[in-house]
């Protein structure tokens, strides 16, 4: 059987793999630690359900307009005013089913065969993969964990080619928990403005930031950035709606536009539930935000120290999201009965075998040295699973 060859270009989604490898042993009866998950453990706010209740009750079940509803339109406004101090209309705003549906969908608007786009690495699984099944070909650019996973100015402006159409940026980052200052931000602003290269702002994860580290949007630097930004947000993080599926992004009038075409012909319009409950989310009480936040920095706190107590383990404490991506390259080469540990996939299988722990190997996200552990399960569940890890890998 022959299939496109655009099916060749990319791989399957790691982290996605591994969860259903954990759970499919926990289906067999086996305890498993997972630390793969991308999403809160804590449910959706009561309010937010409520009014996807009252939406189903009034029979808001059809068809709505493609690229979303006018008052959750008004809302996403409202909050980029708000939160961003950005201004736009609602025909610079489009909903889609997920922050990574909208990052395809401007992939497919923007790139095309012979352009080029950077992407810092440690990255966010499918943005190489996004980019490849544009027919654009992804420019992986490495950070380093003494930089805090961050762009040097230098290496970014020796990347550019003249083919260099776009620059991904995700602030607070996954898998590091990395994020960029204003100061940083604005540097990479002036270089995006003057090479006149978008910028595919993920910010996702906005909410979700500790010790008083500000996120701040690229498009709000001015006027000639904000023009050659794609802002790409959604309500999944923040209000722990991973499963309603609502994504969005501002742009341009013509990006949007572009966008919202190739969203008729694929998908169509985000669920009509979900699009009321996001309204909720976005105009109702934050108070819940706040909650997880606070409890994220509590988990955040312990499970960096406890990594960093581990001998041959190194782990940057993030500024945001719900990862920790420590170093475990001085472990390589080590013997754990018959096996030997070469790298971040012989690790991650090693754990999950012999510790019954679920990490995602940093190789995913293109940085071999590393494995990513999400915090976002219970205190409990996290000290277990440390204790798990520290065991077998102390041997």
């Amino acid at each position: 059987m022959k299939l496109a060859k655009r099916t060749q270009k990319i791989k399957p989604s790691m982290t996605l793999a591994i969860s259903a490898k954990a759970s499919a042993m926990r289906a067999e009866g086996i305890d498993i630690i997972g630390f793969g998950a991308g999403e809160p453990d804590f449910d959706t706010p009561e309010n937010i359900k409520e009014a996807a209740v009252i939406c189903l009750k009034e029979g808001f079940t059809k068809y709505t307009p493609v690229g979303g509803i006018d008052t959750l339109k008004e809302a996403i406004i409202t909050k980029f005013k708000r939160d961003n101090g950005l201004d736009y209309n609602k025909s610079e705003i489009i909903v889609s089913c997920g922050a990574k549906h909208s990052i395809y969908n401007a992939a497919q608007v923007l790139f095309e065969e012979g352009d080029e786009v950077i992407i810092p690495a440690p990255y966010w699984v499918s943005y190489p993969d996004i980019v490849a099944l544009s027919g654009a070909e992804p420019v992986i650019l490495e950070t380093s964990q003494e930089n805090g996973f961050k762009l040097r100015l230098e290496d970014l402006k020796q990347s550019i080619t003249s083919r260099t159409k776009g620059i991904i940026l995700n602030s607070p980052s996954n898998p590091t928990g990395g994020g960029y200052t204003k100061e940083d931000i604005e540097e990479i602003a002036a270089i995006a403005v003057e090479r006149e290269i978008f910028v595919i702002s993920d910010e996702i994860y906005e909410k979700i930031i500790f010790d008083g580290f500000k996120h701040i949007s690229i498009a709000s630097l001015g006027d000639e950035i904000k023009d050659l930004t794609v802002v790409i947000n959604g309500v999944s993080k923040a209000y722990s709606m991973t499963g309603w599926r609502i994504g969005y992004t501002a742009a341009s009038k013509e990006i949007v536009s572009a966008m919202t075409k190739i969203q008729s012909q694929s998908t169509s319009n985000p669920v009509s539930i979900s699009q009321k409950a996001a309204v909720e989310a976005l105009n109702g009480p934050q108070d819940a935000i706040v909650m997880m936040v606070e409890e994220f920095r509590k988990r955040r706190d312990y499970i960096v120290e406890r990594l960093n107590s581990i001998e041959g383990v190194s782990c940057f404490k993030p500024l945001g999201a719900f990862y920790v991506f420590p170093n475990i390259s001085q472990l390589y080469g080590r013997r754990y009965g018959d096996r030997i540990i070469k790298g971040s996939l012989d690790m991650a299988d090693y754990l999950i075998q012999e510790a019954k722990v679920s990490i995602v190997p940093g190789i995913a996200f293109g940085a071999d040295d590393f494995m990513r552990l999400s915090y976002a399960t219970s205190m409990e569940n996290i000290k277990k699973g440390l204790d798990r890890i520290e065991e077998e890998i102390s041997i």
